[in-house]
């Protein structure tokens, strides 16, 4: 208030000023006089208003400032309380993971797979305890109603696994890891979708596992397993394949599937059919004493560069499929045997 008195005092003295000034010429009419003195006066005034305005937009500027600033207090306050109130779920479903009841154990899975979907941040930090539910000792020939609870369980455990995973088309989706080490599993399935890095070691396969028509942009570790199921595995892109010390049981199941890292399947057996039709080997294959006791179609769309064939066994009696640089030989003690075809 005080400020515009001043304004007004001061264009009222610059008019009444100017104006005597001016009349004091001749020249100028006493109606020239007024209006410079006005204008000169209004001036003042436009000055002041121009500052007051710009005072108005500054404490406007400040006040929402001070808004967006407390917004964002609250947000990480509110962001704060999600993440207490998501901890304490994680860690009671954990919790209830040891419970005796089936079907307690089954809402504690169920409980992190929807903090993992409404977190992504979880998401890794779920499948890791998802997985190592899979790989409690568990005996999957044995009998009994508590038996038959823990396999509904378990089948649950590898459901939300596969519901976590991302579409193997989904370009944004991130690829997570996956540790198995000595897990028993039944119809696992993780086939159509995208994975990152995927631990089989010493894992237990039974009835039929499917990793077909998937993506693995890490390497697929599945040395010493137990495979006594049908395992399908065709139809895939994957980098590095450790397949080794492995008794495939059942069939095996490889075609189309491509491999861009180094393969070994050294020192395992097929007991069964081990179909590898259309499979790519990008870098390097090891059947270093690997044993096909039953048909193998080995007819892999090219030799890579590095092959190492040493004791490679077939089965004499069954015809076998092989691609063009490979061939069949007898050995004196009648073992039949995978080598390099003899230059023509």
């Amino acid at each position: 208030m005080r400020r515009a008195v001043l304004t007004i005092a001061l264009a009222v003295v610059l008019l009444v000023g100017i104006s005597v000034w001016l009349l004091t010429d001749p020249k100028t009419t006493r109606a020239d006089a007024l209006r410079t003195g006005g204008l000169a006066g209004g001036a003042i005034v436009a000055l002041y208003a121009l500052w007051l305005n710009d005072r108005r937009r500054k404490v406007e500027e400040g006040r929402q400032e001070i808004e967006r600033q407390r917004h964002d207090l609250e947000s990480r306050r509110a962001e704060r309380d999600l993440e207490r109130v998501a901890d304490e779920r994680f860690a009671k479903a954990v919790e209830l993971l040891g419970d005796d009841a089936d079907q307690v154990r089954v809402g504690a899975l169920h409980a992190l797979a929807g903090l993992a979907r409404n977190r992504p941040s979880y998401r890794q930090t779920v499948l890791d305890v998802l997985c190592s539910y899979l790989r409690r000792p568990f005996t999957h020939e044995a009998k009994g109603a508590e038996v038959e609870q823990e396999r509904v369980v378990r089948q649950t455990a590898q459901r939300l696994i596969s519901d976590l995973l991302p579409a193997r088309d989904d370009a944004s989706g991130e690829a997570y890891n996956l540790d198995l080490t000595g897990a028993t599993l039944a119809y696992f399935s993780i086939a159509h979708r995208k994975v990152g890095e995927v631990t089989l070691r010493y894992a237990k396969l039974h009835e039929s596992n499917a990793f077909h028509d998937m993506v693995a942009e890490g390497p697929l570790w599945m040395t010493e397993a137990e495979v006594h199921g049908l395992l399908r595995m065709y139809d895939s892109q994957l980098g590095k394949g450790w397949f080794g010390g492995i008794r495939f049981s059942a069939k095996a199941d490889f075609r189309r599937t491509e491999f861009t890292g180094p393969v070994t399947f050294r020192g395992s057996v097929f007991s069964e059919e081990a179909l590898f039709e259309g499979t790519t080997f990008g870098e390097s294959l090891s059947l270093h004493r690997t044993k096909f006791d039953d048909y193998v179609d080995l007819r892999i769309t090219a030799i890579p560069s590095s092959l190492e064939l040493y004791q490679t066994l077939v089965r004499p009696d069954r015809e076998h499929e092989l691609p063009d640089g490979l061939e069949l030989q007898r050995q004196p003690n009648g073992d039949v045997r995978i080598v390099a075809a003899r230059p023509a």
